[in-house]
């Protein structure tokens, strides 16, 4: 064996021994598709749609087969957030909250909350807070404490009825809240809500959530 043939044979060890440590790198690359538990946690932060760039946009057709073949609320109120935001797709706000409302008419929180919220502030939708209200009231009823905060806020600025003064108060009130200056703002609405309540609604508003 001559010392060319000696050379093609070692360099071809060498490389046969290299494949399965490139194969590996490879598959270190490939993006896996979230979880159930993963999408909602990135949603609940409001960081799905960081996630998604973070991700290159690899995964843009398993999020569009999810959210419009297999009708997942999670996946539907993420694609609606990318197409709404031109997020790795082209933009189409209308097909966008059209996705959103499929998520929410599935009961996903989030989504229920952010429509509310978009109506509120008339993003994407004409300013109307009586439909904002339909759906910030049912988020805040479900526990989403971005929904209390805004109910209450709404509330205390006498937009909505009096008559949901008294769950309204209850919900923000036997909220957990970390954000400290979350929490503070809760306090101060609550104050603000409570001027204009009577003293027993109010004492009767501050019990305890039902186990």
């Amino acid at each position: 064996m001559n010392k060319l043939m000696i050379k093609v044979l070692f360099a071809t060890l060498v490389l046969t021994a290299m494949v399965p440590n490139l194969r590996a790198a490879d598959e270190d690359r490939v993006i896996q598709l979230y979880s159930q538990p993963e999408l909602l946690a990135l949603i609940a932060k409001n960081k799905h749609l960081q996630r998604v760039k973070a991700d290159d946009c690899q995964l843009v057709e398993d999020i569009k087969a999810r959210a419009e073949i297999v009708k997942l609320p999670s996946y539907q109120f993420l694609y609606g957030d990318m197409l709404a935001y031109g997020v790795c797709v082209e933009r189409d706000a209308q097909y966008g909250i059209y996705m959103m409302e499929q998520s929410a008419h599935q009961g996903l929180v989030e989504a229920i909350e952010q429509i509310g919220r978009y109506y509120h502030i008339g993003r994407f939708f004409q300013q109307d807070t009586q439909r904002a209200l339909r759906y910030i009231n049912e988020a805040a009823g479900l526990g989403n404490i971005d929904a209390q905060i805004r109910l209450v806020d709404i509330l205390a600025q006498e937009q909505g009825s009096p008559v949901d003064y008294e769950e309204a108060y209850h919900w923000l009130h036997n909220s957990i809240i970390s954000d400290n200056s979350k929490r503070k703002k809760a306090t101060r609405l609550l104050a603000k809500l409570a001027k204009l309540m009577p003293q027993r609604v109010i004492e009767r508003a501050k019990r305890p959530l039902l186990k």
